[in-house]
């Protein structure tokens, strides 16, 4: 069951509106299963969880337009039988190691969380140990 924040403690303030950074990763993994266009590309990176309900198409389509130029990813414009053309993105070598460094990294911030969860359980069985004076 989760809880909302209020007062000094909002969302702002705990760091939730710091998930835009992973962002791009979300967008090199989507990338990673497949090649898509921005619109498909939106709808799979909502299953990791970072950005809640459906991502604004402006910030996805800017960050696609980084991740081009870093060369992370290429695109090329589709054009099917019916309906207008669709620019489907790739992912390139490059983007493949910068997806592996994500990984990693994400990986070791997850582990400094669970030690602190673990901390944090156990302080929170333990009594409080004030000290009256201070």
């Amino acid at each position: 069951m989760s809880r909302k924040l209020s007062g000094r403690h909002s969302k702002r303030q705990t760091g939730a509106g710091k998930a835009e950074r992973f962002i791009q990763p979300s967008i090199l993994m989507s990338l990673r299963r497949k090649p898509s266009y921005g619109y498909e590309i939106i709808q799979n990176i909502q299953e990791f969880g970072f950005v809640e309900g459906p991502a604004p198409p402006g910030m996805i389509y800017r960050h696609l337009r980084d991740l081009e130029a870093a060369g992370l990813v290429t695109s090329a414009w589709k054009t099917e039988s019916t309906g207008p053309a669709k620019r489907v993105y790739q992912l390139t070598s490059e983007g493949e190691a910068a997806l592996a460094l994500w990984a990693e990294y994400m990986e070791q911030q997850a582990q400094k969380l669970m030690n602190f969860f673990k901390t944090y359980r156990k302080i929170k069985r333990t009594p409080s140990r004030r000290r009256s004076g201070l």
